[in-house]
C-alpha cells in the first residue's frame, strides 16, 4: 500500500435497528451517517424523549415504563418462567425429543417477544 491509497474502514453487517421502536433498518448504502430511526415520528419521538429527560433531571440512559407497559412486561416474563418450568417438568418426566424440542420453541418464541420492550 502506498502514501496516495485511501482507507476506508469496513461497517458492521450486523443488522441495526431503530433507537425508538426497535425495528430492523433497512439496509444503507456504504455513504454518509447511519440511519439511527427508521423514519421522522420515531426520531421526532426520540427527540422529544431525550429534551423531557433533560428537563426532568433523569439520566440519559434511564428507563421509563408506564403501569401499564411495566404490567405488560412483568406478564411476558411470566410467560418466559412458565415455558422454563414446563420443559424442566417434561425432561424429569421423560418427554421425548418432539415434545422438547415443542416446548423449546415456545421458550424461543416467549424470548423473542421479550426482546421488543416497546
Amino acid at each position: 500500500m502506498t502514501g496516495d491509497e485511501l482507507v476506508v474502514p469496513r461497517r458492521n453487517n450486523a443488522p441495526k435497528h431503530c433507537g425508538w421502536c426497535g425495528r430492523r433498518l433497512p439496509e444503507g448504502g456504504n455513504v454518509g451517517r447511519r440511519r439511527r430511526y427508521c423514519g421522522q415520528s420515531c426520531r421526532q419521538r426520540a427527540y422529544e424523549r431525550r429534551t423531557a429527560l433533560q428537563r426532568s433531571g433523569l439520566p440519559e440512559d434511564a428507563v421509563v415504563l408506564s403501569d401499564t407497559e411495566i404490567a405488560a412486561l412483568q406478564d411476558r416474563l411470566f410467560q418466559l418462567r412458565c415455558a422454563a418450568e414446563d420443559i424442566a417438568t417434561a425432561t424429569h418426566d421423560g418427554a421425548d425429543a418432539d415434545e422438547l424440542r415443542r416446548l423449546a420453541e415456545e421458550i424461543v418464541h416467549a424470548a423473542k417477544d421479550l426482546e421488543q420492550l416497546r
